[in-house]
């Protein structure tokens, strides 16, 4: 291979510099060039000298070529300053593009690794430039990023102010984000308010602040730039208020059960009939008789199958079942032969003293502590827990096995008031209609909801002292809580309702500085996060 062919692939767009020869030594790519240029500019003053002192071989590793390395044998001038009032006596000539001053790799291979570090950082951006055939430490790395001179700030229209953890729950620092083009501007070590002060000071031309409702951010924003216009951030105000919603449903808990339905006289003495044909024909009910249900169930459902022609293992997978289980039930011809000797003709400590149980109630006792002293003190040795169960069939009515129906959780409740209609289900709609049919709190609680949603939507703030007002005049502490803290920043907010900026580009850069720290393990200091957050793409 010619020597031009080599510097045109190895060193493309590199001028004043001539290779002299190429060797394959192992699995390393030597090149031996000489710089060529008739002179050299001085790095400090500026002008260029033709006067050589001496000159030597440097070293430079290069990026790997064909999976090998790449090492340059440089052979480089030292040019005499000629400007006399020059402090350099002496100066080493650079080829643009391949040196730099005392570095030992080529300006080529060191911008890759830096790109490595910002993106991958030490352990792993370590890791993929030995994939890449070259060889680097960790800690070389991370000073590669610490070497990166700042970026310059250019103050923006927009900024959004946020806080991130650098130690959850004892240091934060403070990101700021320019809201229009969605990049950071700069990292603030703390998250105080005399620092962001101090920032929006020396960057004036701010007019737009965006910001969630600490009052820290506040208060700089209003000192650091009077005139600009705070913003408070929409989807915080929705989630203050759906914490006031939340702790409004807790306080009114007791209100999500259904009222429970007092069974009639009929329907008792129709229970208590039940129970005592049951008892004469030897089998129970309650929660035995739930596994009794089930097995007929299962029992239908495969002998359904089978008659469609499913084979025993097709059964199984469309049932969820074994296999032998499966086959017990093909096996069986009724449900009865498989649960003979479980649930029929059980013995109980309880059956003699049935019959005055079924006496007392109809009498109108209904109370199973009352009946269980009655009970124990005539000779029964068993716990109370056993005649509450053996009741609960008489409290329910004609079904033995059924219970009241759960009712819903309040983090439920609060999701079905503060989400829109259209978004919920027949059965939610249902359900939260009649919990705010039984509590007018919650009903009142979820039209001044629905109200404020709309605000937000239609960007409505001129209607926001309205609401504040009838909110206010409720009999609601939590909503009244949150007014008092609205009307604590009621320009803000009222802002935040008016206008279409937000602090959503400001909380997709958090969740991007924590993706940053994972990568480094939790130990990247200030100085180093800083570079990596306004640095990296």
């Amino acid at each position: 291979m010619s020597d031009v062919i080599v510097e045109d692939v190895l060193f493309p767009d590199l001028d004043g510099l001539l290779v002299q020869d190429v060797q394959l030594v192992g699995d390393e790519v030597q090149v031996a060039a000489r710089t060529c240029a008739t002179g050299a500019g001085c790095p400090t003053c500026g002008a260029l000298s033709l006067r050589v002192h001496s000159g030597y071989e440097r070293r430079l590793t290069d990026a790997a070529v064909g999976g090998r390395r790449v090492v340059v044998r440089l052979r480089v001038r030292r040019f005499r300053c000629a400007t006399a009032w020059c402090p350099r006596t002496t100066f080493v000539e650079q080829v643009a593009g391949l040196t730099f001053r005392h570095g030992r790799r080529s300006a080529r291979l060191h911008t890759n690794l830096q790109a490595i570090a910002l993106m991958l950082a030490g352990r792993a951006g370590a890791r993929l430039a030995k994939a890449l055939d070259t060889s680097v430490s960790r800690s070389t790395l991370l000073r590669l990023i610490r070497a990166l001179p700042d970026p310059q700030i250019s103050t923006p229209r927009v900024l959004g102010v946020d806080d991130f953890a650098l130690r959850k729950g004892h240091v934060y620092g403070t990101i700021l984000i320019n809201v229009e083009t969605r990049r950071p501007v700069d990292v603030l070590p703390d998250r105080e308010a005399a620092t962001l002060t101090r920032w929006l000071v020396d960057h004036p031309g701010v007019e737009v602040i965006c910001r969630d409702r600490a009052s820290a951010y506040a208060e700089g924003s209003r000192l650091g730039a009077p005139a600009a216009v705070q913003v408070a951030d929409r989807w915080h105000l929705w989630h203050n208020l759906c914490e006031a919603v939340d702790r409004c449903v807790t306080r009114h808990s007791s209100d999500l059960r259904e009222p429970a339905q007092v069974p009639t006289q009929a329907a008792t003495a129709a229970a208590v009939a039940e129970l005592e044909s049951a008892a004469r024909a030897g089998k129970v009910v309650g929660s035995a008789h739930r596994y009794a249900d089930r097995t007929r169930e299962r029992h239908r459902a495969v002998h359904d199958l089978l008659d469609r022609g499913h084979s025993q293992r097709a059964i199984a997978h469309e049932l969820g079942l074994a296999r032998n289980t499966v086959r017990r039930f093909a096996r069986a011809a009724t449900p009865e032969e498989l649960s003979t000797g479980k649930w029929q003709n059980l013995p109980s400590i309880l059956d003699p003293f049935k019959p005055y149980l079924h006496q007392r109630w109809q009498e109108g006792c209904t109370n199973a502590r009352t009946l269980f002293e009655e009970i124990r003190s005539a000779g029964f040795r068993g716990q109370c827990t056993i005649v509450r169960e053996y009741l609960r069939p008489l409290r329910s009515g004609l079904n033995p096995a059924g219970r009241a129906p759960k009712p819903p959780s309040v983090r439920d409740v609060t999701g079905w008031i503060t989400k829109h209609p259209d978004s919920l289900t027949s059965e939610e709609t249902v359900k939260i209609k009649s919990i705010l049919a039984r509590c007018p709190q919650l009903s009142t609680a979820a039209a001044h909801v629905r109200s404020f949603a709309e605000m937000m939507r239609d960007r409505a703030g001129h209607h926001l002292t309205e609401w504040l007002t009838e909110a206010h005049a409720t009999d609601l502490p939590e909503l009244q809580s949150f007014v008092v803290g609205i009307r604590s920043d009621l320009e803000a907010v009222t802002a935040g309702l008016t206008l279409p900026f937000s602090s959503g580009a400001v909380e997709g850069q958090v969740n991007r500085i924590k993706m940053l720290k994972r990568q480094m393990f939790g130990r990247a200091g200030v100085d180093l996060l800083r570079k990596r957050i306004l640095l990296s793409r």
